[in-house]
C-alpha cells in the first residue's frame, strides 16, 4: 500500500459548547468515511473550542472534554482521526492532540511551542511540552503514551506539529524528518488577518517539500468566541505540490477538504537527496506502533478547486465582506439574538455596517439553502416565511435615521434609499426636542446659555448621545443586536460619542480604519462581492465626504477638516502604534509617502495624533467587541495594550521642531 486518502476538517465549534462540538466532529468524520478518507486530521481544540480563555483551567472542563472524547472513540472503525483537547496531566495543562487509530486511542501528542503574541496568551494557560520527551496519561485505569510522538500505522508513519509549533526555527518537522515520516498533521486555530491565507499556503507547501512529506493542516471555522473568526483554511500538499484547498468563509457548521497522496513519492525524493540522512534506531521510545488496515485507494491526482473570488484582483475587498459576513452571522446565532439595529445614519461607517448584514443573509441563504438557513436561525420568530432576499433583509434588520436640524437632505436620501435597496426596514425620527430638553436643563443648572463658541464639543456629543437610548430601546424590544459603527482610525483619535455613535453590543467595524473602508464602498457599489452583485445605492454615500453633522450646516463640518486627511491620519497610526516608531521618524516617513504636504502642517497632524492618541485609550478600553482583521488592531483587550493615564510625548515631540 502507497496511497491513502488524507482529509482535513473545517468546524465550527463554540467555547464548551459539548453538544454542538462534538456533532460536527462526529459530521466531519461521517463526511470523510463517504469519501473514503483514511486519516482525517480536525483543528486544534475542536472538542472544547479554542477560545476558552481561562476556562481552560477549570477542571470541569477537563472532564468533559475527556467524556465528549470517549464516547467519538467508538465512531472512528477503519480510519485514523486526531482530535484536539486540552489535557490536564501532572498538575499541569497541555494543549494536546489525541490520535484515535480504528476505533482506539492511540495516544496523545502534546503541543511543543506555545503562542503567546497578538491575540495568543496560550502560556497563561498550557506548558509547553518538552522535546523528545514520552510519558503516559491514564484514562479510566488504562495507560496511554504521551509526549513528542510518532505514530507508524500499519506501515506509514505519522507525525504532528500543533499550529505554532510550524512557526518557528527549530520545529518539529526537522526532527520527524529523519525518523522517515511520512504524513505531518497540523491542527490549527489560526485566527483570520488579510493576506494570512497566501502565508499558511506558502508555509504548507514549503513545509512539504523541505521535509518530503505529505502535510495535512486543518484550521477553525468562523467566529468561534465572539472576536477572532477563522477561515476554515484547509490544505493538503505533497513533496511541494499543494492537493486539496478547502472552502474558506464557509456558512456549513463543518466541511473537509481530501487527497489521495503517495507514500512511496515522498519516501523517493528523500532517497534522492544527498542530505537526507535517517536516523536507523531500534525500538525508538518515541515512536508507537498501531495496526492499521490500509484500504486499496485508485490512483487518483488530486487538483486543488479554489473559490471564484480567491485569485480576485479586488482581494482584500472579497476577503472583508466574507470575513465579516461570517462572524455577524455566527455571532447572531450564537448569541441568539432575532436581528440587527444600526443607527443610519447615511455615512460611510454605518452604510457598511447596514450592507454587511444585508450580504450576510444573502451569503448564508445561497450557501445552506432554505432549509439549512431557516434550520440555523430557527430560533427567529416569521423568519421561515420569508421567501425573498429581501423579505428576510426586512425580518433581520432595522435602521434607524435620528435626525437633529444639523441633519442634511442629502444624508436622509442616502440612509432611507439604502435601506430600500437593500430591503430593511426603516425608521426616521426627529430628536430636537429631546437634545433641546437635556441643553435646557443643563442652562438653568448653570445658569447661563450654552453656545457654539463656548460649548461646541458638548452641544455635538449630546446629540450624539441622544440618539443612544432609542436604538438602545428598539433593540431590546426585537431581541435584536445593536451594531454600533465607529471604524478603527475614529478609535485611534477617539472622533466618537461615549454613549453615543459607540452604543451596540457589537462593534463589527472597528478593526478597520476608514480609507480602506471608504475605498471598500466604492467597490461595493460599482463591483460588488463575486457571485453576489453591486449595491448602486451607496452612490450618495461614497460621493460625499464624512461629516459628523453635529454642527450647524454653515460650519460645514466634515470629518477630515476636523482631524486630517484619513489616509494621512491611517499612515502615522500605523508607524505610531503598529511600528512604534518615534515623532521624528514618522515625519520623514510620512512626508515621504504625502509630499504635497509641508512639513509643517504634517508637524501639526502628527502632534494633533499623539495627543489625541494619548488622552482616548479610556475610550478603546469601553468600545463593544470587535472582529480582528488584521495585525494592526487597536482592541486593548486582545491585541494593543497601552495605559489610560500616560505623559503627553512632549519631548518626543519637540524632536520634530
Amino acid at each position: 500500500m502507497t496511497r491513502l486518502r488524507a482529509a482535513a476538517g473545517a468546524l465550527n465549534q463554540t467555547p464548551f459548547d459539548w453538544e454542538n462540538n462534538r456533532q460536527n466532529v462526529l459530521d466531519a468524520i461521517e463526511a470523510a468515511r463517504k469519501e473514503n478518507v483514511s486519516v482525517l486530521c480536525l483543528p486544534e481544540m475542536c472538542l472544547t473550542g479554542y477560545g476558552c480563555e481561562d476556562m481552560f483551567l477549570s477542571l470541569g472542563l477537563q472532564e468533559n472534554s475527556l467524556a465528549v472524547l470517549k464516547e467519538i472513540v467508538p465512531y472512528t472503525h477503519g480510519m485514523i482521526v486526531s482530535v484536539g483537547l486540552p489535557l490536564f496531566h501532572r498538575s499541569a495543562v497541555f494543549n494536546a492532540v489525541c490520535v484515535i487509530v480504528d476505533g482506539r486511542i492511540a495516544g496523545f501528542v502534546a503541543k511543543r511551542f506555545l503562542c503567546g503574541d497578538g491575540l495568543h496568551y496560550e502560556p497563561r494557560w498550557f506548558k509547553p511540552w518538552p522535546q523528545q520527551v514520552r510519558d503516559s496519561f491514564e484514562i479510566d485505569g488504562v495507560e496511554y503514551p504521551i509526549g513528542d510522538l510518532v505514530f507508524d500505522c500499519g506501515g506509514v508513519k505519522i507525525g504532528f506539529e500543533i499550529c505554532e509549533d510550524a512557526w518557528g526555527s527549530a520545529r518539529p518537522g526537522g526532527n520527524m524528518s529523519p525518523m522517515g515520516v511520512d504524513l505531518i498533521l497540523n491542527p490549527s486555530a489560526s485566527h483570520f488577518a488579510f493576506g494570512k491565507a497566501e502565508v499558511r499556503q506558502r508555509m504548507v507547501l514549503e513545509s512539504s517539500r523541505a521535509f518530503n512529506v505529505s502535510y495535512v493542516y486543518a484550521n477553525l471555522l468562523g467566529n468561534e468566541a465572539g472576536r477572532i473568526i477563522y477561515d476554515g483554511d484547509s490544505l493538503i500538499a505533497s513533496g511541494g505540490e499543494l492537493l486539496a484547498v478547502g472552502r474558506r468563509f464557509s456558512f456549513l457548521p463543518s466541511l473537509i477538504a481530501s487527497a489521495v497522496i503517495d507514500t512511496n513519492v515522498t519516501r523517493m525524493k528523500s532517497a534522492r537527496l544527498a542530505s537526507f540522512h535517517p536516523d536507523l534506531i531500534d525500538d525508538n521510545p518515541l515512536e508507537i506502533k498501531c495496526a492499521f488496515d490500509w484500504p486499496s485507494i485508485d490512483p487518483e491526482l488530486s487538483k486543488p478547486a479554489p473559490s471564484i473570488w480567491e485569485h480576485s484582483p479586488n482581494i482584500k475587498e472579497e476577503e472583508f465582506v466574507r470575513a465579516l459576513t461570517l462572524g455577524l452571522f455566527d455571532y447572531l446565532r450564537k448569541t441568539r439574538s432575532q436581528g440587527f439595529i444600526v443607527s443610519l445614519s447615511g455615512g460611510a461607517d454605518s452604510s457598511a455596517v447596514s450592507c454587511l448584514a444585508a450580504l450576510m443573509i444573502d451569503f448564508a441563504y445561497r450557501e445552506l439553502g432554505e432549509e439549512g438557513f431557516n434550520k440555523r436561525l430557527g430560533y427567529v420568530p416569521g423568519l421561515a416565511e420569508a421567501k425573498t432576499q429581501k423579505e428576510r433583509v426586512r425580518r433581520l434588520l432595522h435602521c434607524v435615521y435620528q435626525a437633529t436640524r444639523n441633519s442634511s437632505d442629502a444624508t436622509r436620501f442616502a440612509a432611507t434609499s439604502l435601506a430600500e435597496a437593500l430591503g430593511a426596514e426603516m425608521t426616521c425620527i426627529e430628536i430636537d426636542e429631546l437634545v433641546d430638553r437635556y441643553v435646557s436643563t443643563i442652562e438653568s443648572a448653570l445658569d447661563r446659555k450654552l453656545t457654539w463658541q463656548r460649548d461646541d464639543l458638548a452641544l455635538q456629543n449630546i446629540q450624539a448621545r441622544v440618539r443612544g437610548p432609542s436604538v438602545w430601546l428598539l433593540a431590546n424590544v426585537k431581541n435584536a443586536l445593536l451594531l454600533s459603527t465607529s471604524n478603527r482610525s475614529e478609535a485611534a483619535v477617539g472622533y466618537a460619542t461615549m454613549d453615543g455613535d459607540t452604543c451596540g453590543g457589537l462593534c463589527p467595524i472597528a478593526g478597520i480604519d476608514k480609507a480602506f473602508l471608504l475605498t471598500w464602498l466604492s467597490w461595493l457599489e460599482t463591483v460588488g462581492p463575486a457571485g453576489l452583485y453591486p449595491i448602486p445605492a451607496l452612490a450618495p454615500v461614497t460621493h460625499s465626504p464624512p461629516t459628523a453633522e453635529l454642527r450647524p450646516p454653515t460650519s460645514m463640518q466634515t470629518d477630515e477638516a476636523d482631524l486630517m486627511p484619513y489616509r494621512v491620519l491611517d499612515v502615522i497610526e500605523r508607524f505610531a502604534i503598529r511600528d512604534k516608531l518615534p515623532p521624528r521618524e514618522i515625519l520623514q516617513l510620512a512626508r515621504g509617502q504625502f509630499p504635497q504636504y509641508s512639513a509643517e502642517q504634517m508637524i501639526e497632524w502628527i502632534k494633533r495624533f499623539f495627543r489625541l492618541w494619548r488622552r482616548n485609550q479610556w475610550k478603546r478600553e469601553r468600545y463593544a467587541p470587535s472582529f480582528h482583521l488584521d495585525d494592526e488592531n487597536l482592541d486593548p483587550k486582545t491585541w494593543c495594550r497601552f495605559p489610560i493615564l500616560c505623559g503627553d510625548f512632549q519631548r518626543e515631540l519637540d524632536e520634530m521642531s
